[in-house]
């Protein structure tokens, strides 16, 4: 099968276009056709990136010359060549402004793009090897631009770093290495002699010694984790800092971040500046904080998700949803060892994981959805409800990241109960990714639960619980009920207990700015019993004109259970109704380290 090769230029930078071209050897003489992914792994949403496409035209190569040919757009994604036998050229461009981890994004300062949004699949060639030429946007002002990707360079002639031409298996590969262009800082660390790269784009001040320690350990204590067989690829993290943002997307050897630019600067470790010795193991500030374990849940992903793979998502159709049943394990499992592994590699304390753990909890507790879909459905649905949230939102959808967290929390810990220390759910990762990871093996919908009970082997005296376990663990995931947290938590010697607000409670939420506008109305609720929904401006209540920054010594006065008049616009005429406030409920949660139980909870840690 010939080569398919593609030449990306970002060639009108102020524009924020792409100029691609694609060369197919051999094209189909019935008229080839060519399409652009709809979506992209790990990003469970129809995203139509064919939208982005502005102009573009087809050639043939003949002995007088290129030839133009017709190409005809046939599907909202796909396009057809005429028929013809010589070497098919299409010259194409691509319009790039989404600052995400998703698409492309292309200006004067920089150029960053995931293939799924640029490069055209050869339908019917997707076996074949692919080349890229990347090249610099013309003029003086670019010279200085610099490339970095996961994308395996062709030898010889492409130094590290530098534009020219790069290679990739198949068009599948050629998705799993996102590109950025740029002027960039750059960190590089190597952990188990394998080199890693930390590439920050708009990035401020920074710590680059502090981030090469903290990335490693990381990193380190990850691959250890998971053990051999041990991945010897290098590793990219690809950051665009920016004044706000957040989010991530994993690749097979690289990861897309997206990061508030103050996030990178982890303040002094150990009350003197930022660069001095580090003395503390205190990973720093909230947004330090949040960054490393940004970084910890997509390198979490190189394993699970990139490798132990959803069977429902081998090989899938990008130009439709594929849906699985199963994002609670892979996300939520993610979730859950983000943190953890800032607390088991040292970064941070024992009191500062209960402090994320308690923002997780409180974070589920908060969302009436948890009672009305399970985690199993929340996965299935992500296409249509998660990444398409609306103003009924909380009410009917439950995050599989964050209550899938919570459950292999509940795993873990039960797992170290019934098998007295010996097996965890470290254990359980270690399992699936020799047995499903390291061989490609996809995991299917209801295998996950059958591990869970294999791992009574290393426990055979309780091999029934372990049983019992899995057929637990399919309950959690399937079914609605809250978690037994507090009791799995207390033989681990940490009380969990829960804080009620101190404001008589309306049961809505405000949208973002000054204005007080509704942005959700939360079930059985105050708010939903007076009528109110998305969109009310709310300005008076009991006579008292609402603002922002009254809210809280309004709600002073009021006392649960009387009625109190509420005053609203909806779609600019104005309604009164009645509002009976509720007492705050519980739902913040407090984790309590007990004297008890310090071994199991010191294991459990790390």
């Amino acid at each position: 099968m010939s080569c398919i090769t593609y030449t990306l230029c970002p060639r009108f930078p102020e524009a924020h276009r792409f100029l691609v071209t694609c060369r197919v050897e051999r094209p189909d003489p019935a008229g080839q056709r060519f399409s652009l992914p709809a979506w992209i792994p790990g990003s469970y949403r129809i995203r139509d990136f064919a939208r982005y496409i502005v102009r573009i035209e087809a050639s043939c190569e003949t002995a007088n010359g290129p030839r133009k040919t017709t190409l005809t757009k046939i599907d909202k994604s796909t396009w057809q060549a005429a028929p013809g036998r010589g070497p098919l050229i299409l010259h194409y461009q691509v319009y790039a402004w989404d600052l995400s981890v998703r698409a492309a994004h292309l200006d004067t300062t920089h150029a960053f793009l995931n293939g799924s949004s640029v490069f055209l699949r050869v339908c019917g060639q997707e076996g074949a090897p692919c080349r890229v030429h990347l090249q610099p946007p013309p003029g003086d002002a670019y010279r200085d631009w610099q490339v970095a990707t996961s994308l395996p360079r062709a030898e010889p002639g492409t130094e590290p770093w530098s534009f020219g031409l790069y290679q990739a298996n198949n068009y599948e590969d050629l998705l799993e290495h996102p590109v950025e262009m740029g002027r960039f800082a750059r960190v590089d660390f190597a952990v188990e002699g394998i080199a890693h790269h930390l590439v920050l784009t708009g990035a401020g001040r920074f710590s680059a010694e502090r981030l090469q320690q903290d990335l490693a350990r990381i990193c380190a204590w990850q691959m250890r984790l998971f053990g051999p067989p041990a991945l010897t690829e290098p590793f990219y993290f690809l950051v665009t800092a920016t004044g706000s943002g957040y989010g991530g997307l994993e690749h097979r050897n690289s990861t897309a971040l997206l990061c508030k630019r103050t996030d990178l600067c982890p303040g002094p470790a150990d009350g003197s500046s930022a660069d001095s010795d580090f003395k503390s193991p205190s990973a720093g500030p909230e947004g330090y904080l949040r960054f490393l374990g940004l970084a910890s849940h997509e390198y979490f992903h190189r394993w699970n998700v990139r490798r132990i793979r959803p069977a429902a998502l081998m090989g899938q159709d990008l130009q439709r949803e594929s849906h699985t049943r199963l994002l609670w394990f892979f996300e939520g499992f993610t979730s859950y060892y983000d943190d953890l592994c800032l607390a088991r590699s040292g970064l941070i304390s024992e009191a500062e994981y209960l402090k994320c753990l308690e923002k997780t909890i409180t974070q589920v507790a908060r969302t009436p959805g948890r009672h009305v879909q399970s985690l199993a459905d929340s996965s299935f649905d992500a296409w249509s409800k998660y990444y398409q949230p609306d103003e009924n939102t909380p009410n009917a959808v439950v995050s599989y990241y964050a209550k899938g967290a919570l459950l292999a929390l509940a795993l873990d810990l039960s797992l170290r109960m019934i098998g007295d220390g010996r097996v965890t759910l470290d254990t359980l990762m270690q399992r699936l990714w020799q047995q499903h990871g390291a061989t490609g093996i996809g995991l299917g919908e209801t295998e996950l639960y059958e591990h869970i009970a294999a791992l009574g082997e290393a426990a055979p005296e309780n091999l029934r619980r372990f049983v019992r376990l899995r057929r637990q663990t399919q309950a959690w995931a399937e079914g609605t009920d809250d978690l037994p947290l507090a009791a799995l938590l207390a033989r681990f010697g940490v009380k969990l207990a829960w804080e009620a607000g101190r404001h008589p409670w309306l049961g809505l939420r405000f949208g973002e700015g000054e204005e007080t506008r509704i942005a959700h109305v939360l079930s059985e609720t105050p708010a939903e019993q007076a009528g109110l929904a998305a969109g009310d401006l709310l300005v008076a209540l009991d006579g008292q004109r609402l603002t922002k920054a009254n809210l809280e010594s309004l709600l002073d006065t009021l006392a649960p259970g009387e009625p109190v008049a509420c005053h609203y616009f909806r779609h600019d005429l104005l309604h009164h109704t009645t509002l009976i406030p509720m007492p705050p409920p519980a739902e913040t949660a407090r984790l309590m380290p007990k004297s008890g139980n310090t071994k199991a909870r010191r294991a459990w840690l790390g």
